[in-house]
């Protein structure tokens, strides 16, 4: 990262702003991350990008194997700054490399030999998997997942919109966390890499800007 760009950038922005960033990286994690597959109504995507940024989590994996998106905006309120939105054409693309970064794959469904969610170990490092609204996630998740979860339910119906259920796993889960004695904050690089993209993303006109700059150090 180009440090004296940084901070030339950061001159754009009030002390206000960038204090809250910093408070902000504090707060965020990779130890936990949350996948879509196939998700075709386009506000429950949004949704779960901002519970995402509610609770934490820095980076959301969107799998469109079957349905082509985008993430609404408004819907997302402006969480699609914040959030790392990572794209997939297919789910064993999306689960291979969550595998190599480490994660353990967790399916969300109210079927299988599921754990109830208050039992999950929060230590591990995990990748939560939620699926399409009609017929859950694939037997691709299904057979390849590490482990099952589920939330409990106490009435006649057996599960809940994709949006809801995020938001409940993931305050359950990062409330926990954070208990732990467990290294599960961002690294001094990745907060300075994130610091970066969210300057940029919070000054009008910043290519132009970049470009000034540039010629005139040169």
């Amino acid at each position: 990262m180009d440090s004296a760009l940084f901070e030339y950038l950061q001159t754009y922005l009030t002390e206000r702003r960038k204090q809250l960033f910093r408070e902000v990286l504090n707060e965020r994690t990779r130890h936990f991350t949350v996948v879509t597959e196939d998700v075709y109504q386009l506000h429950n995507t949004s949704a779960v990008m901002r519970s995402c940024d509610v609770f934490g989590i820095q980076d959301l994996h969107v799998v469109e194997e079957l349905e082509g998106k985008r993430v609404d905006k408004e819907i997302a309120m402006g969480a699609q700054k914040w959030v790392n939105l990572h794209r997939y054409n297919t789910i064993v693309q999306c689960m291979d490399k969550l595998k190599r970064e480490g994660y353990q794959l967790i399916a969300t469904t109210p079927h299988n030999d599921s754990m109830m969610l208050q039992d999950f170990d929060v230590r591990r490092k995990t990748a939560f998997f939620f699926g399409k609204e009609d017929v859950g996630l694939s037997e691709t998740v299904l057979d390849g997942a590490d482990g099952f979860l589920k939330i409990p339910m106490y009435g006649f119906t057996e599960s809940l919109n994709i949006s809801v259920s995020a938001a409940i796993v993931l305050q359950e889960v990062v409330t926990r966390m954070r208990q732990q004695n467990i290294d599960w904050r961002l690294t001094e690089e990745e907060k300075r890499k994130l610091e970066m993209e969210w300057t940029k993303r919070s000054i009008k006109s910043v290519e132009a800007i970049i470009d000034h700059y540039y010629k005139n150090k040169n």
